[in-house]
Parts: C-alpha cells; structure tokens; sequence
C-alpha cells in the first residue's frame, strides 16, 4: 500500500477540518491583537512619559519641547506645523501627550477603535512629516512606522474583545439580530 503526501494548501490539521474555523481561523481572528496592545501601551506610555517628564513641557531647556521644535524647525517637511507648536510649545507639548493617552486607551480597549487609530495615524504622520523627516536614510525614523502600523486599525477596528464588539453585539441582541 502506497501512501503519499498531499500537497494542496488545505491542511485539516490546521483548520479543524471545517474550513472556516479551527486553529488557522482562530488566528486569523485575532491577527489584530497583539497591534492593538502594542500600540495602545506604547502611546500611553509615550503620553505619560510626557507628562510626567518636568523638562518636556517647558518653552525651552534641555529635553523640552521648544527646544525638539526649534531643533527640527529647518529639517522637517512642513514647517509650518513646526512654527504652529512654536506659538506655544507647552500647549503642543499637553496637546501630544493627551492625545496620546486618549488614542492609546481608546485602541487598547477598544473604544471608538477606529477613531482612535485615526488619531494615531495623524499623531504619527504629524511626527513623521515634523521630528524624524530629516532621517537619513528614512525608515530610522520610526515615526513612519507607526503610521503604517495604525493603517489595518483605521481599517478594522477592534471587532473583538473590545467595547465596540460589546455594544455592538448588545445592540443586535435587543433588535433581534443574530448576526
């Protein structure tokens, strides 16, 4: 008797046999995840680090924002927005910081997810175009980066465990939906 391997890309170990679920759909579903969570921790803690730092949030100085900003005036790609946080720096500075405490909470429990990650995305394509444009060559600015990690959140929200997927499922139930 001759037994041979199959070769096909369905693999029944994988998924259970069914197709849809099993371990590969399970995977799939919280493909997200551990994005959200990385992201959502980082901008809090890049928010609270702000706020807690008593250099960050001054008009000039070592480590402060008027000085980040003054520093980076010439070499960003709009300078406009660099002139705009120069008008007060402490107030970009709280701006920044709330917004990332917002945006990281938001997206780490699911809140108005796809809200959040917008404000991510604007939070780091405003870093991106400002404080790490002069990177040489471009991708050692992680500012970038961060922009292209929020985009699948933008797209996809936080459909599972999250408070969207909980009011979500909550209004279905009381309109007599199952799906």
């Amino acid at each position: 008797m001759t037994h041979s391997r199959r070769t096909d890309p369905h693999d029944p170990h994988l998924d259970g046999g069914g197709g849809r679920g099993g371990l590969r759909g399970t995977l799939a579903h919280y493909a997200l995840l551990p994005l959200r969570i990385f992201l959502g921790v980082t901008f809090i803690y890049a928010g609270l680090d702000k706020l807690t730092d008593n250099a960050f949030m001054k008009d000039s100085g070592a480590g402060s924002i008027g000085e980040l900003m003054h520093g980076v005036r010439d070499s960003s790609a709009v300078p406009a927005l660099v002139d705009l946080a120069l008008k007060n720096p402490p107030a970009f500075g709280y701006a920044i910081a709330f917004g990332e405490l917002a945006v990281g909470i938001g997206i780490l429990v699911g809140l108005l997810a796809r809200l959040a990650a917008l404000g991510g995305a604007l939070i780091s394509l405003s870093l991106w175009l400002t404080v790490s444009w002069a990177s040489d060559p471009y991708y050692y600015g992680n500012d970038l980066a961060y922009l292209m990690a929020w985009i699948p959140l933008v797209l996809a929200g936080a459909p599972y465990l999250s408070i969207d997927a909980a009011l979500r499922s909550r209004r279905r139930q009381r309109t007599g939906r199952n799906q």
